[in-house]
């Protein structure tokens, strides 16, 4: 139960991570270029700070999520092995297909001895 809710916390934490990394821009504007008007709440400077922040703390948060989910993944899962490995391999025998016939076996019979043809 504890695994499946780490995995849930890292995808939620990665798709904030994609959501933060798609608001910067790639030449260093980021969100602060976008609300010029706005700097007297919050200044071009802080807009890049938070962003910068949020990449390394989402990224951080993924990062340990994930070695512990190694830690509390379900035994099955680490050590399990192939299953194709598991299985010994079987010998194969050659049965006929079902289209052909079978012969029927030949009647049991005792040999009778032959006598020899008589010498002339």
């Amino acid at each position: 139960m504890f695994y499946i809710l780490l995995t849930v916390l890292i995808l939620i934490a990665a798709l904030l991570l994609i959501g933060v990394v798609l608001i910067q821009k790639s030449k260093g504007g980021g969100l602060a270029s976008n609300f010029q008007g706005a700097n007297q709440i919050m200044g071009v400077k802080s807009a890049t700070n938070f962003v910068e922040k949020a990449t390394w703390g989402l990224a951080i948060i993924i990062c340990v999520l994930s070695i512990l989910s190694a830690f509390a993944a379900p035994r099955t899962l680490v050590q399990g092995t192939s299953k194709v490995k598991a299985q010994a391999p079987q010998e194969q025998t050659s049965t006929a297909f079902p289209t052909e016939k079978a012969t029927p076996a030949a009647p049991t019979t005792p040999a009778t001895p032959v006598a020899p043809a008589p010498a002339k």
